[in-house]
């Protein structure tokens, strides 16, 4: 009998011990509502009628940061910029601040491109809760904000940045159309990759394309 109640107890540690998978963030990799494209924008620091647009635009705030905000402005559209703390420049200078306070003023969404621009999957957790972290705290301090969503450097991840983003209530956004501006692509070509995607009729797009090229940017 007690032999019995010991292999019972030993089953339920056992059960018990076992751990319960964890949640997973959602990592968005195309637009959900039709008729929309999201054309996003890294923005990195350096070392009405018709459908509805959505702009975004990774790597920043850089020197252009001003530039893209009032080209979406004057065209009734609004944009999300995902911004680095420390990339091409610090998210703490003083043009990095006004360009990024700018932007949230024009009704712009700011979002996480996390802090250093590493490749997130080789990161332990203590790095990556730094990597979120860091820039959570930026922002907090420089716009009175919280990012909702990060971009992944590179769009990787893996089940750990995931598990880290949803911890620190975060989604994960990918994209579905790469505009080829971190590639060295001149606007002449990007334009037509986006004419190519254009002709297809796709129901949405998520773009991706950087703030911090002049070039393409300013063109």
């Amino acid at each position: 009998m007690l032999a019995s109640w010991i292999c019972i107890f030993a089953l339920a540690t056992f059960v018990l011990a076992i751990p319960t998978r964890r949640e997973l963030p959602q990592v968005i990799t195309k637009c959900t509502v039709p008729n929309t494209a999201a054309l996003t924008f890294v923005s990195k620091c350096r070392d009405g009628s018709g459908p509805l647009q959505t702009f975004k635009k990774d790597d920043g705030p850089y020197i252009y940061l001003k530039n893209v905000s009032d080209t979406l402005s004057a065209a009734g559209a609004t944009g999300t910029f995902f911004f680095n703390g420390q990339n091409y420049d610090c998210i703490y200078t003083r043009e990095s601040v006004d360009g990024a306070a700018y932007a949230y003023s024009k009704g712009h969404q700011i979002g996480s491109h996390t802090w250093s621009h590493g490749h997130l999957t080789t990161l332990d957790k203590t790095q990556l809760v730094s990597e979120f972290s860091r820039t959570e705290d930026a922002l907090k301090k420089i716009l009175g904000v919280v990012p909702a969503f990060t971009r992944c450097p590179y769009g990787e991840y893996n089940d750990l940045v995931r598990q880290v983003a949803y911890e620190r209530g975060q989604t994960l956004v990918n994209w579905d159309f790469d505009s080829g501006d971190s590639v060295g692509k001149t606007p002449e070509e990007s334009n037509n990759l986006y004419d190519d995607v254009a002709s297809e009729h796709p129901s949405t797009l998520l773009a991706l394309n950087h703030e911090v090229y002049g070039k393409p940017v300013l063109q």
